[in-house]
């Protein structure tokens, strides 16, 4: 299947995605509300910023039923407390397979994509497969 302006083999890198996640959390948030957020917008994780956008964390599904079955509240909890702290984000110019590879060796389905130190959007495993075979946002697939 070939789409106009898409290469036939399909797009190559990150900063070629139109990503369908923008969701960041701020660190004060309450962890209740953050579970709430993913949940309503089905995303499975977001990056935790700063005021300014800069990376400081990322939680996703996961991290909220690690926190639930470690016996600890949500609500009692922010973002800073439920956040995984190592730093695992791309850029534009990470190939796709290399986002790709990352999230299967760190058991994650969403990266934050970083230009100039900022968190500008999140990629999902879902954007780099849209993304690698040609689909963009838009054409049919998505709701």
């Amino acid at each position: 299947m070939t789409t106009q302006g898409v290469p036939e083999e399909g797009l190559t890198t990150v900063g070629q995605i139109v990503s369908t996640n923008t969701l960041c959390f701020h660190p004060w948030r309450n962890g209740e509300s953050v579970a709430i957020a993913l949940l309503s917008s089905h995303t499975a994780g977001a990056p935790v910023v700063d005021d300014e956008g800069h990376y400081l964390g990322f939680i996703n599904e996961f991290d909220a039923l690690r926190t639930l079955d470690e016996g600890k509240d949500l609500d009692a909890l922010t973002a800073k407390d439920i956040m995984r702290k190592d730093r695992l984000v791309v850029t534009g110019s990470t190939t796709i397979a290399e986002a790709a590879k990352l999230m299967e060796e760190h058991h994650v389905v969403n990266l934050p994509v970083e230009s100039d130190g900022i968190v500008t959007y999140s990629v999902s495993r879902h954007d780099l497969l849209r993304a690698r075979i040609g689909l963009g946002v838009g054409m049919g697939l998505d709701s």
